[in-house]
């Protein structure tokens, strides 16, 4: 009797998904198409990305990380141009001094409980300089300085983007609990909380002078990218290698000049910089969309421990010379 089934290839499963591989692209073009929308904040664009790739898998990877790293240095730039020089340095003269000892405390101590947690060099680094200025804003900048991949990027800001999404709720009730005035409190949020956003929105639920004072000061605190960036260059320096200038931080500086200097329509300026949030946005689902499950084991719980312990450094520090100083 002659059998006529026939057996399948090995790979016939494998063959059957290629056959049918529209379902997780359109699935991830309509996740960046949900990263532009209203409601959907840079942090919110990130978890979204992890979520993809935890679920569905790696999608257009090549594309991504190209379109990544552009859109990541067009932002930056683009945000420039929502910064006004003149106020942020007047704003900011009589705590300069403060300003410059914390961000270097920062990135010192940060160095330090890298090196004591062995976490990865470059992935310390950004956590460091995110904790020190201004969150997911100092990554974005100094990331392509430092040839961070995108597995450095993305957990280096989920980290600091889970702690600045927890100082949005505990700092004002910690704030009333040491007594600080309105100015005592913008003071402390722009110094210890990470990114702008979650500082006007702790700022704003203290009171409106606490939300105006943590504003100015931390516009001034986010000049800082400019000599990080530098400072990044030489530190990261290859032997044999040239320093890679990073041209978008000096488009950086110039659309902050044009702003500031230049009759410049502010709708416009507005408008460009809601357009460099959103592609922000885009930019951090695509890095979390190409983040693997093996990567977060292999990585551990070593960066989020650095990004605590760096944080509680910062605000313990910085609430202690506000009350005492």
């Amino acid at each position: 009797m002659e059998n006529n089934d026939k057996k399948l290839p090995a790979n016939a499963g494998t063959n059957a998904n290629k056959a049918n591989p529209g379902w997780r692209e359109a699935l991830f073009a309509v996740c960046v198409v949900i990263s532009v929308l209203p409601f959907m904040t840079p942090a919110l664009a990130l978890f979204l990305g992890l979520a993809f790739a935890f679920t569905v898998g790696s999608v257009c990877q090549k594309t991504a990380k190209k379109t990544s790293k552009f859109l990541l240095q067009a932002c930056v730039v683009g945000l420039g141009f929502g910064m006004n020089i003149k106020e942020a340095l007047a704003s900011g003269k009589d705590g300069m001094l403060f300003t410059i000892i914390s961000v270097i405390m920062v990135m010192c101590v940060g160095w330090l409980l890298g090196k004591l947690l062995k976490v990865d060099g470059k992935t310390s680094y950004l956590i460091s300089a995110g904790t020190a200025i201004c969150g997911g804003s100092a990554i974005a900048a100094v990331a392509p300085v430092v040839k961070a991949d995108d597995d450095q990027i993305s957990v280096s800001l989920g980290t600091v983007f889970v702690l600045n999404a927890i100082a949005l709720f505990i700092f004002p009730p910690i704030g009333h609990a040491l007594g600080f005035d309105e100015l005592q409190f913008g003071e402390w949020a722009a110094i210890a909380i990470h990114d702008t956003s979650s500082v006007v929105g702790a700022g704003a639920a203290y009171g409106d002078k606490a939300m105006e004072t943590a504003t100015i000061i931390k516009c001034t605190r986010a000049l800082w990218i400019i000599p990080l960036a530098f400072a990044t260059m030489a530190i990261f320096r290859e032997k044999g290698r040239k320093v890679p200038i990073p041209w978008f931080i000096f488009l950086f500086v110039l659309a902050m000049i044009v702003n500031t200097y230049l009759s410049f329509p502010e709708q416009l300026s507005k408008g460009i910089v809601m357009a460099a949030k959103k592609g922000l946005a885009v930019t951090l689902f695509l890095i979390g969309s190409g983040l693997s499950v093996k990567t977060v084991r292999n990585v551990g719980v070593k960066p989020l421990v650095q990004g605590v312990a760096l944080w509680a450094v910062i605000g313990v520090l910085s609430a202690a010379v506000i009350k005492f100083c």
